[in-house]
């Protein structure tokens, strides 16, 4: 009897040493919120992601650092905040002034690819895009033959991708794939598309979401445009399971799924007048879950994670070194010490300057507003050509919203510092900077966050010229908003504001 318990010991450990490493795959979804009924939506069911919890651990408290696509996927595919690195700015780097990583910092395909990885980044699905149509064979946009969405803020050499797909890679060679897919950018930003939308979901599941069963936060007022948009984005959310399904499915076919690690998540939350770009937490709480082996299985974690630990926890599912220099944490190691602190930062969008930082604990969020003469919507050309920013401003106009709307999103200048206990103030209206019984903990934030940012090395605002050089990108397309929007920049800034 013992010799067979020696025996069998042996094998299991010839078996562990032997064992193939697993495939490492990403969902990383724009422009959506943790709309899915594993959260706790009730208006649609998302069965595929829901299905990734149940076999997997689901992530209440996940959060971005920073709430824009470019500066986030800097953050993720490096697993160090935006901030440390100078890619910040969105859209940055783009102009004649380049932005490079340090030495020390090399994106995580990278690092995949040295552990013998076959690297790649498409729609997850052989001739279909990541907006779950057909794709134009190798139109590169539509996903047919091209890399699927990168939006890195620095210099990288488009080697450390392998392909657009897995299916190239050599016999039982493991994979990193992220599967990149449009989400909340389904609805587009008119009324129009978001219609054309709702239409495309009453074919494709049988029915559309009712606008008039929308519940919106309470700063948007429940106007037709609004809610359409709304509704849009929950059916955005139904694709998106929808895709999510065929690539479990395509895993499933081809005898990957159980060796296979699955990281579900979201580039920051909704495309709104308070969310994308903005450090509330319809901005920058997003799903995140995770599946694979080793994996508990229907476990609800609610302790604190960003949103850049995905690098880390993916390199260490594959056995790979994690780089020192690596601000992101391997959530699942067995010393994993639960963070306390949460951190974020919203720097220049597009043409628009701004500069916000946030910090969070698990029950208060503090953002420190850096430009506080400047209204909460700064004249931007993205979000203004939205429907519904342009309905919020016209109901503004027509002096036709409520105070807390008013007070919310049209105020011409804003609070130095806001204080929200956003574990029972679900969409942050109540700033309790001023309230004498939260000093200690608005000062103990506030001394946490300069911690933060001089630990980190925040690179803080861009220099005027890195501007200028950005923005000649933008210039000379016959955009006459963004030119003037550009030209209001400047101005404020040397008033001051």
């Amino acid at each position: 009897m013992k010799l067979l318990a020696v025996l069998f010991c042996f094998l299991a450990t010839c078996s562990l040493l032997h064992a193939a490493p697993p495939n490492v795959l990403w969902f990383v979804v724009d422009d959506m919120s943790a709309n899915f009924s594993c959260y706790g939506e009730t208006l649609i069911q998302t069965p595929h992601v829901d299905r990734l919890a149940k076999e997997g651990t689901r992530f209440a408290n996940a959060f971005v650092t920073a709430p824009v696509c470019s500066p986030c996927r800097s953050a993720l595919i490096t697993g160090m905040y935006q901030t440390s690195i100078g890619a910040h700015h969105h859209r940055s780097g783009r102009g004649a002034e380049k932005i490079g990583l340090p030495d020390c910092v090399l994106p995580v395909p990278a690092l995949f690819q040295k552990a013998g990885y076959f690297t790649c980044i498409g729609s997850g699905l052989l001739g279909e895009s990541k907006r779950g149509k057909k794709a134009a064979k190798g139109d590169g946009k539509a996903g047919g033959g091209g890399l699927g969405k990168t939006d890195y803020n620095f210099e990288w050499d488009p080697k450390i991708y392998d392909s657009h797909d897995w299916a190239t890679r050599k016999p039982d060679q493991p994979f990193f794939m992220q599967v990149q897919l449009a989400g909340g950018k389904l609805r587009g930003g008119t009324d129009v598309s978001a219609t054309k939308l709702l239409a495309t979901a009453a074919k494709e599941f049988g029915m559309s979401i009712d606008p008039e069963k929308v519940t919106l936060p309470p700063y948007y007022p429940r106007d037709p445009v609004l809610l359409r948009d709304w509704a849009a984005f929950l059916d955005s959310v139904r694709l998106t399971d929808a895709h999510v399904g065929k690539v479990v499915a395509r895993l499933e076919k081809e005898g990957l799924l159980e060796n296979t690690f699955i990281i579900f998540m979201t580039d920051h939350g909704i495309s709104h007048a308070r969310g994308k770009q903005f450090l509330y937490n319809e901005g920058t709480h997003i799903p995140f879950v995770v599946r694979g082996p080793g994996i508990e299985k229907g476990k609800v974690r609610t302790d604190l994670i960003e949103h850049i630990d995905m690098s880390a926890i993916s390199l260490a599912a594959a056995g790979i070194e994690i780089p020192k220099i690596m601000q992101a944490q391997n959530v699942f190691a067995a010393d994993y010490q639960p963070r306390t602190h949460l951190f974020a930062a919203r720097d220049r969008c597009d043409e628009t300057i701004e500069r916000l930082r946030s910090v969070r604990t698990d029950q208060f969020l503090y953002i420190r507003n850096f430009y506080p003469q400047r209204p909460h919507l700064q004249p931007n050309a993205y979000k203004d050509g939205k429907s519904i920013v342009q309905t919020l401003r016209s109901l503004h106009e027509s002096g036709k919203l409520d105070a807390l709307t008013e007070k919310l999103l049209f105020s011409p200048t804003r609070a130095p510092e806001e204080l929200y206990l956003w574990t029972t103030d679900k969409w942050q209206v109540t700033n309790l900077a001023a309230d004498p019984e939260h000093q200690s903990t608005l000062e103990s934030l506030r001394a946490r966050l300069d911690q933060w940012m001089k630990e980190t090395h925040d690179h803080g605002p861009e220099s005027e010229s890195r501007y200028d050089s950005d923005m000649k990108v933008y210039l000379g397309k016959g955009d006459p908003e963004l030119e003037k929007n550009i030209a209001i920049m400047k101005q404020w800034a040397k008033e001051g504001k």
